[in-house]
């Protein structure tokens, strides 16, 4: 992936090393990478407790977070951060020019990163939920090391991998502006446990679109794809799925727990995105097959 020398946003924050905050649950519903796929991973590798995570999606008591110092920039010469920093501004740019075109204003995200655990508008976030993005703060949040546990774990790696989970979690803020997280939210409050789940894979599965959407445009804009990049953000999708996530930590499938969709479906997602760059083909919630 082509990003050294791009446009680098000023609206990232580095929590890293402060001490994570309270307990509580989370109120608010957080979007995230993980939800009960990662629960399960990281109860099987970590030895977090699943519920504490599923908390994260359904919503819990809700907290107020408490008064932190003011949140400083990531270091300059830090390439981790550096890259996380371009990879958001060149979101920002693609989702001002698209809302623009519909005669919208795309209020930007900021991304926070963090390590173990950190306070959200949304409760206490914690590592092993992997990246998540709370709509309450408009806040997408990332513990670096998700990163490593893709190279080591899931034996997916690669800049534009990275790249494509950061895309993913902005394509959550996208939703949020739209509206339709909200709508969603309210349908998921009304719903059985299975139809709740089978709206969150929608949603998911859009966001993965909408990320593919971003790789379009940036790519015509800046040329930021290399030979083989789009293979390792199918690769990303497909290590990723529920369905791969729960035979590796459990050795089975439950498809009406599925809370983000099949690998084949997150692939297919992203490739439609990416294919057409048109946010309107990606409307999961009209599919009648995923």
């Amino acid at each position: 992936m082509k990003w050294d020398g791009n446009r680098e946003s000023d609206n990232v924050e580095d929590r890293r090393g402060d001490s994570g905050g309270g307990g509580g649950g989370f109120g608010g519903r957080s979007v995230g990478i993980g939800t009960i796929a990662i629960a399960l991973v990281a109860s099987y590798f970590f030895g977090i407790n699943p519920a504490t995570v599923i908390n994260l999606l359904s919503g819990g008591g809700g907290i107020t977070p408490s008064q932190q110092a003011p949140a400083k920039a990531p270091p300059a010469n830090d390439e981790a951060a550096r890259f996380v920093r371009v990879v958001l501004a060149d979101t920002e740019d693609v989702w001002t020019a698209q809302f623009r075109a519909q005669g919208g204003n795309y209020v930007k995200p900021t991304l926070r990163l963090f390590s173990g655990r950190t306070e959200t508008g949304c409760g206490l976030g914690e590592s092993a939920t992997g990246p998540f993005y709370c709509p309450a703060d408009q806040k997408v949040y990332i513990d670096l090391s998700f990163y490593k546990l893709m190279r080591d774990r899931f034996k997916v790696e690669g800049e534009f991998a990275q790249a494509y989970v950061i895309a993913h979690e902005v394509g959550h803020h996208v939703q949020n502006l739209m509206g339709i997280s909200g709508k969603v939210d309210a349908a998921r409050r009304k719903a059985t446990q299975t139809r709740a789940n089978a709206l969150s894979v929608r949603m998911e599965l859009q966001a993965d679109c909408f990320a593919g959407v971003w790789a379009f445009h940036a790519n015509e804009a800046r040329g930021i794809l290399e030979r083989g990049d789009v293979e390792i953000a199918l690769n990303a999708a497909t290590a990723i799925g529920d369905d791969a996530l729960q035979r590796q930590a459990q050795g089975q499938v439950v498809p009406d727990s599925f809370t983000h969709g099949t690998s084949a479906q997150r692939v297919r997602w992203f490739k439609r995105g990416i294919a057409t760059g048109i946010v309107s083909d990606c409307d999961t919630f009209k599919a009648r097959q995923l």
